[in-house]
């Protein structure tokens, strides 16, 4: 059987004689062409962020950065705040310091260069930057993970 997509195999939980049962997981395969980056951004950051804008993002652990641009910007997170109780009402965290910090908004970054120094693998952390001057020491930075469907 051909897997419909190109990629790597990995968390392979089979041995040679083993029998695979209908809806079982045994193997996992991730495209090797669907790989983006998310960033989350402070939402006082976003004015400066815009689709099509160049973006890097330096991964732990190695010295040359994956190069992309910005995919899309997300129009909306979870509020913990505004979901609702057992009565329908609002539940709010009694425990608050007062003190506003900024929303992140999740910004996806598509990949337009790997080094071949780099190994991708989903979940890495990366500080991305965004901006024409994409530079690690740039105000946009932010941890961030690298993604992939079913990663």
């Amino acid at each position: 059987m051909l897997s419909p997509a190109d990629g790597y195999v990995t968390n392979l939980l089979l041995r040679e004689g083993d029998y695979a049962t209908k809806g079982a997981r045994n193997i996992s395969v991730l495209d090797s062409d669907s790989f983006w980056v998310a960033g989350y951004f402070e939402e006082t950051k976003l004015s400066g962020i815009h689709v099509g804008d160049p973006a890097m993002a330096a991964l732990m652990g190695y010295p040359d950065p994956v190069l992309g641009h910005v995919e899309s910007v997300a129009r909306g997170i979870n509020t913990p705040n505004t979901v609702a109780g057992d009565l329908g009402l609002a539940t709010v965290n009694p425990v608050f310091t007062w003190v506003r910090l900024a929303q992140r908004i999740p910004v996806r970054i598509h990949i337009d260069q790997v080094p071949d120094t780099v190994h991708l693998a989903a979940g890495m952390t990366a500080t991305i930057t965004v901006g024409p001057n994409a530079a690690p020491a740039s105000a946009h930075g932010l941890l961030s993970r690298v993604f992939s469907p079913g990663g």
